[in-house]
């Protein structure tokens, strides 16, 4: 069976950012938001001379809401490393993945989209599942459950930042402008809880850099060439891969009520996507 480019690019990127999941894991023992901050550099790095060979305009055009996806999106990744570090792997992926959840639900103000009533009950279905992980897994408490949820709400409002500015920014702009709030933020926060990083860990950060960028390339192109609603749904896969490396690497099992709740927040936002692409809202 051939498998269209789309698609193909889809996986990739999922691919990628596990593995930034994994390399973000072996680093627990340093502060997400240091993280963040080395994550960050390496990616301004990469964007922004991308960015000067092509002659575009660094600072872009809509600044306000650019610096608004900044600060929404630095919240989104610190809340998000912190939960890939203190809990599960695939707890803190599935956690995650209620941020279509809350793009939808924000977009209802931000940019006027319309929700309908069968949608809700599908977001009813997902938050019944974080409800039930959170229930059997003792080693996700409710604060860090709170905390992805948190992250999925600020991913949820940087996504919809990223839709005002579809038509006046170039999209390496919007990639550039992330770090360029988050360097300051997550660099001030550091002085009050840094680690220096030793031997390995110079490796691992580097790689959470390198692996986004490639992730994010890869989920542009994906999205560029492809049906929204085809290609979303394929980039669920990742709870595979965060399942994979967290057996083979850190040892982590789970009952099967918690697959159980992992189904159903998979199941509640998968819908949701299908529906959306079936009916006009």
């Amino acid at each position: 069976m051939k498998v269209s480019t789309g698609v193909r690019d889809m996986i990739l990127a999922i691919f990628f950012f596990s593995l930034m999941n994994l390399c973000v894991k072996y680093v627990s023992h340093i502060p997400a938001v240091e993280v963040v901050f080395f994550r960050s550099i390496v990616s301004l790095t990469i964007s922004g001379v991308i960015l000067l060979k092509q002659r575009v305009n660094l600072l872009g055009n809509n600044r306000k809401v650019l610096a608004i996806r900044g600060v929404t999106g630095t919240i989104a990744l610190v809340a998000y490393f912190i939960t890939l570090q203190k809990i599960p792997l695939a707890g803190a992926v599935t956690i995650h993945y209620l941020a279509p959840i809350f793009t939808s639900l924000l977009g209802v103000y931000i940019v006027k989209e319309r929700v309908s009533s069968g949608q809700y009950l599908f977001f009813l279905l997902s938050f019944i599942g974080i409800l039930v992980i959170q229930g059997v897994d003792t080693r996700i408490t409710l604060g860090y459950a709170l905390i992805g949820i948190l992250g999925a709400i600020f991913t949820g409002l940087a996504y919809n930042m990223i839709r005002k500015l579809k038509t006046s920014e170039h999209p390496l702009v919007i990639i550039f402008y992330f770090p360029l709030v988050s360097i300051p933020i997550t660099g001030l926060a550091t002085i009050y809880d840094w680690v220096m990083p030793e031997s390995w860990d110079w490796l691992f950060l580097l790689l959470v850099g390198i692996l986004t960028q490639f992730g994010q390339f890869y989920l542009t192109k994906s999205y560029q060439s492809e049906e929204l609603s085809k290609v979303s749904v394929i980039s669920y896969i990742g709870i595979i891969f965060a399942l994979a490396y967290g057996f083979l690497f850190f040892n982590e099992h789970y009952k099967f009520t918690a697959y159980l709740g992992m189904g159903l927040v998979l199941i509640g936002v998968v819908l949701n996507l299908w529906y959306k692409s079936r009916v006009r809202i």
